[in-house]
């Protein structure tokens, strides 16, 4: 918290003017003409004392003690400003990513993992009183962030997301789970899933009961309000896959294949759950989405400011009434046979 230095009683300042023109009458006005005329003064001449030439330092003293004195009256002050924001009508907010390894094709760039990451993290930034958190999924899901006000420990981990640190594949149903996991004992105004997927659901475990579908996991956010927006990233048609790894370099080999996307799974999440679907073909139409999102789910922000003031004209006197002693105490010691 940075203070700024300001004057209550700025006006007070013009008086400043007097000192420039007590300088120039005090030390321009007329020297009286002699009552009594001589041919000479030299007898009277005698060399001026050190004295005689610091003199003039006492009227200087008790001008300085003027200047302090009128910067005092002018109530000098620092002022320190902090601000608080309060919202008893927030959003909670789950974040759901596909962090399969297709999410490392370049049909946005420099890939679309990376193209998500940018815009989350703008996204979350743009709200800074809701709670967010994150899940990321491909055959299985991990909550990596649950619903905080902490944006700086979010957007950390939004950075750090990756593939290939899951099982493989594409469990829409189990990640969109373990976010209504996290959300069943909001008391917020709003609770919504952002979920983030480029392919289709190729997870099908009938018989592991840790395994929801997706048709499951839209009827569990229905029956808990959880409002689900959709997005499908990848553009339309063709686009380079990581399909293999050069044995050579130990890079990704990118191949052109179509991409595939569960477009009716994706309305229907959204559909039922009263979300709307979007299609991310490129890293503009991606930003795109998230302003739209970001627009429909408003939060109401009331900021309270508080301004904390520290005066200091007492400072001001203070130092007003040093200088008016030490002249009082010159003219009445080293200067008193010069007054």
């Amino acid at each position: 918290m940075m203070g700024i230095f300001e004057f209550q009683n700025p006006w007070i300042l013009t008086l400043l003017l007097l000192i420039p023109i007590l300088v120039y009458f005090r030390f321009n006005k007329k020297k009286p003409q002699p009552a009594l005329i001589i041919s000479s003064l030299k007898p009277f001449e005698q060399s001026e004392s050190l004295l005689g030439k610091l003199k003039p330092l006492l009227y200087f003293l008790r001008l300085a003690c003027l200047a302090l004195l009128i910067i005092a009256l002018a109530r000098p002050q620092i002022v320190e400003m902090s601000s608080t924001v309060k919202s008893d009508k927030g959003v909670d907010i789950m974040m759901v990513v596909d962090t399969s390894l297709s999410m490392l094709a370049k049909d946005l760039k420099p890939d679309r993992l990376e193209a998500l990451k940018e815009v989350a993290e703008e996204f979350s930034r743009s709200r800074p009183s809701d709670r967010i958190g994150l899940v990321a999924y491909s055959g299985e899901a991990i909550a990596k962030v649950p619903l905080t006000t902490d944006h700086r420990v979010l957007i950390e981990e939004i950075r750090t997301l990756r593939t290939q640190e899951l099982e493989d594949g594409t469990a829409i149903g189990v990640g969109l789970a373990t976010a209504i996991n996290h959300l069943k004992d909001s008391k917020a105004k709003s609770k919504i899933i952002i979920l983030i997927t480029d392919g289709v659901e190729s997870i099908d475990y009938r018989n592991d009961l840790l395994y929801v579908s997706p048709q499951n996991a839209t009827a569990m956010a229905m029956e808990r309000g959880l409002k689900v927006y959709t997005i499908g990233v990848g553009t339309n048609g063709k686009a380079p896959f990581p399909t293999g790894i050069d044995p050579f370099t130990n890079e990704l080999i990118f191949t052109l294949q179509p991409v595939d996307i569960d477009e009716d799974l994706l309305r229907y999440i959204a559909n039922q759950t009263g979300g709307q679907y979007f299609r991310a073909t490129d890293n503009e139409s991606l930003d795109e989405i998230y302003k739209q999102i970001d627009k429909l789910e408003k939060t109401e922000i009331n900021e309270i400011k508080y301004y904390n003031y520290t005066e200091l004209f007492s400072k001001y006197l203070i130092w007003a009434l040093i200088l008016l002693m030490i002249e009082l105490i010159l003219r009445k010691t080293l200067f008193k046979e010069l007054t």
